[in-house]
């Protein structure tokens, strides 16, 4: 339940949805926020707490039950996501591992690479990652120069990626790659490579960003590494950029579910700290000035989060819209960036301050407009409905 919003019910949420949020919000609570510290000094989370995360039930919840999921839906993963905002996370790569890779995995794989990945994705003991980025290729992913040549059984991949979330600890690696060089976008496809003693694969340096410091992002490095053919995403090769275009409108959802719950988070920081810190002899909430702008990001916060409901319930009925996730993303990381901005003002000095969540807020919330495609290419998107 919203803490800022306790009346408000999304048209999708259950019982089911209720309860599970419930167990979420105790699990990172426990779990993971009292590691926020420590985790950003090592760049990553525990091994650990994958497992633990998988011992909770919390991977991989809209995944079939014979592989260890629960059959649900993708609202479940929206309410993981939020309650990891909630608990002020700002390392645990579970949007990438969960909502994203592991369905790749499950709507591309075939039954023998389901029954092999999937169990091990749902229990934490493989995490997952996505090799789309390369230096000097962002969203323009039908140029990336990462090969993969076809030697009888085996695929010889050759390249670099970087900015890859999960860098550290991933156990199973999609790439992003060219099996046919001449034919542009026909000729990406996508691989995943099993990273544990693989020969040609390195892992880069960690990679320091203005935020999210304690999520293990890193470059990776292919050199003559051979994976098998069997690891082909697909019944062929070619269809990388398709499953990707086709995948996009999830991640950029959950993206837009990660904001929404920043937003509010941000909100709910800003009000309690107008009610402690006193100015002049009285709590600085008093203040007409910081009233109107909590008012004003209350509002702004709730058109957040009405959007991006609206676009998870299109989601969960079965319209996979790229235009409307592309909406929900563009309005959410755009407006949460300016909500957060205008909380810490509130905080003044002490907003700059590490300890503080709301700095971390900050810092973290700046990359939602650009990764998952730039807030530009959403807009993009959206002009072609006009």
């Amino acid at each position: 339940m919203s803490q800022l919003f306790p009346d408000y019910r999304p048209s999708w949420e259950t019982d089911q949805h209720r309860e599970l949020r419930k167990h979420a919000a105790e699990f990172f609570r426990k779990e993971a926020t009292p590691n926020q510290e420590r985790w950003v000094a090592q760049h990553a989370v525990d091994r650990e707490f994958w497992n633990k995360a998988g011992a909770a039930g919390l991977l991989g919840l809209d995944l079939p039950e014979e592989f260890g999921g629960t059959g649900g839906d993708f609202a479940m993963q929206a309410v993981v996501q939020e309650e990891l905002v909630y608990a002020h996370d700002q390392c645990f790569g579970f949007s990438v591992h969960s909502p994203i890779v592991a369905h790749y995995l499950y709507v591309y794989g075939n039954d023998e690479q389901r029954k092999r990945w999937l169990p091990k994705v749902i229990s934490g003991e493989a995490v997952l990652a996505i090799a789309m980025t390369e230096p000097g290729t962002g969203s323009d992913l039908q140029s990336v120069r990462t090969t993969a040549i076809r030697e009888g059984d085996t695929y010889v991949i050759n390249g670099s990626k970087t900015f890859i979330s999960n860098g550290t600890h991933c156990d199973l690696l999609v790439i992003v790659a060219k099996t046919d060089p001449s034919k542009g976008a026909a000729g990406v496809s996508l691989i995943v490579a099993e990273t544990n003693d693989l020969a040609g694969f390195e892992r880069g340096r960690v990679l320091q960003k203005i935020g999210q410091h304690g999520q293990d992002t890193r470059e990776l490095f292919f050199s003559d590494m051979r994976v098998p053919v069997a690891n082909l995403l697909g019944e062929q090769e070619g269809l990388g950029f398709y499953q990707l275009m086709e995948q996009l409108a999830r991640e950029r959802l959950i993206i837009a579910t990660l904001c929404a719950a920043l937003a509010e988070a941000a909100v709910l920081e800003a009000i309690k700290y107008s009610k402690e810190r006193e100015a002049f002899g009285r709590p600085i909430g008093n203040f007409q000035n910081t009233k109107f702008v909590l008012a004003e990001c209350k509002t702004e916060a709730l058109a957040i989060k009405t959007l991006v409901d609206y676009a998870i319930r299109q989601y969960v009925d079965g319209n996979n819209d790229p235009m409307t996730a592309s909406m929900a993303k563009l309005f959410a990381a755009e407006k949460c960036d300016q909500v957060v901005d205008k909380c810490l003002q509130v905080f003044g000095g002490y907003g700059y301050m590490a300890e503080y969540p709301i700095a971390n807020m900050y810092t973290g919330s700046r990359v939602n407009r650009i990764y998952g495609g730039t807030s530009e290419i959403m807009k993009e998107i959206i002009s072609r409905s006009l």
